[in-house]
């Protein structure tokens, strides 16, 4: 009875154990990955890499129990080394001749030669006569760290121009270089480094130009003899000059009262398109990473309004970039309680101070029409009498002008010679400070 329990449950076993790996098998799947570190130029060497994997359900991973063997073609060029590890194998090639080669790969089972391989792959190799490199651009930016800035670059702004030299098998280690630079808007120079620092002043699209030259001294294999060995490569890329964001300038009133629409307008220098990015809180905050209001103008101005509900102390924080930088600014609010504005507190400040001048300037005059001096006139006749006696006809002219009953009666010569005699001077309102004695 036991037994017969026990037997059909080790065919079970036995079925279920086939089953799991038959499917396993069928669900595993080899890749066989394989990348280059070309393009190289003819006489220098390149490495090519390839690595075996297995895939199951989408999860790559590497079995430990088996070994496998890598078969490589590479067809004209010429082998180097080649080194083989359990699931990963290298080969260093080099090339006489430019042109693209592929080199394929397969993988097999180590001890199955006969075995269809599990997985094939190939690549393509460039080998070229020229100089192998490229040309990168680069500005300052916060006047320390440079930054890449592609096919797009910024006026006025230093920009640092450099060509990186491709050589994996340092196949240039004993050559010379000579740069030769042309920026795209009529000036040249020949540098010994390979980098050079340049400032665009005008908009527009130039094409920057490089050939580097390389010299080196070579002995030959079969004749043992020095010779010159020369080669060149040349270089262009496309550079776009766009006019940095330099400055944003709000334009506006920085009060406004509650309830009411407060517009402003942002005029920014810096070419277009530009991505705007503006925010109002109660404290000015930098915009990185923060919800804002996203706009984008292909103009220099842009205009924007808003409504206050509560009073206190705001800020708009304000951030521009376009394809070669970014800039940042804030502009602060006062918003006051409905009905109520500054200008109601100038006013009576105003009226005060208008009232106190006025006093002060009428004080002042007062005082200086009251102080004036007092001038004391006297008539000194020191001449003969006879000589000052007045003449009948005097008199009589004088009591024409002046209709006076008096004037008619005419006193004697001797009452105005008596009336001159006993006449004395005014008492001077100063005590003189010197006295003279004739």
């Amino acid at each position: 009875m036991a037994l017969a329990f026990f037997t059909p449950s080790i065919l079970q076993v036995t079925c279920m154990v086939l089953f799991l790996f038959h499917f396993k098998s069928a669900a595993v799947q080899y890749v066989l990955q394989i990348h280059n570190n070309g393009p190289i130029t003819t006489g220098a060497q390149a490495t090519i890499h390839a690595s075996l994997s297995m895939k199951n359900d989408d999860v790559a991973f590497i079995s430990d129990l088996k070994s496998y063997h890598f078969n490589w073609i590479f067809t004209p060029l010429t082998l180097i080394e080649k080194s083989e590890q359990r699931f990963n194998s290298m080969i260093t090639v080099t090339g006489e001749f430019s042109g693209d080669f592929p080199i394929s790969v397969w993988a097999t089972e180590t001890h199955c030669w006969l075995c269809q391989p599990i997985a094939k792959s190939f690549t393509m190799l460039h080998v070229t006569e020229f100089i192998v490199g490229n040309l990168t651009i680069a500005q300052i930016e916060d006047n320390r760290t440079f930054v890449e800035q592609g096919s797009r670059s910024a006026t006025d702004t230093l920009t640092l121009i450099s060509f990186f030299l491709h050589d994996p098998s340092n196949y240039f280690k004993l050559a010379s270089f000579i740069y030769n630079w042309d920026f795209g808007d009529g000036t040249q120079l020949v540098t010994e480094e390979p980098f050079v620092y340049y400032n665009y002043s005008m908009m527009g699209n130039c094409k920057v130009h490089l050939k580097v030259v390389a010299e080196w001294e070579q002995i030959e294999s079969a004749t043992h003899e020095r010779k010159i060995v020369q080669k060149t490569g040349d270089f262009t890329t496309d550079l776009e000059l766009l006019d940095a964001v330099k400055s944003i300038n709000v334009i506006g009133s920085r009060e406004t009262c509650v309830m009411e629409n407060l517009s402003l307008s942002l005029h920014i220098n810096g070419s277009p398109p530009l991505t705007l990015c503006w925010l109002i809180k109660a404290e000015c905050i930098p915009l990185e990473g923060e919800k804002c209001h996203l706009v984008v103008i292909n103009g220099s101005s842009y205009n924007l309004s808003h409504t206050f509900r509560n009073a206190g102390q705001y800020c708009l924080s304000v951030r521009v970039e376009n394809d070669v930088n970014m800039l940042q600014t804030y502009h602060e609010i006062k918003v006051w309680p409905t009905g109520i504005h500054p200008a109601f507190f100038a006013l009576p400040c105003i009226a005060l101070i208008s009232l106190m001048l006025g006093f002060v300037i009428y004080t002042t005059f007062r005082r200086s029409s009251q102080q004036k001096d007092l001038v004391e006139v006297a008539d000194f006749d020191f001449s003969p009498l006879s000589d000052k006696n007045p003449s009948p006809s005097d008199s009589e002219s004088s009591c024409g002008r002046i209709c006076c009953r008096s004037c008619f009666l005419q006193p004697p010569q001797e009452y105005w010679e008596t009336v001159r005699e006993s006449h004395r001077l005014l008492r001077p309102l100063y005590k003189p400070v010197k006295t003279y004695t004739v």
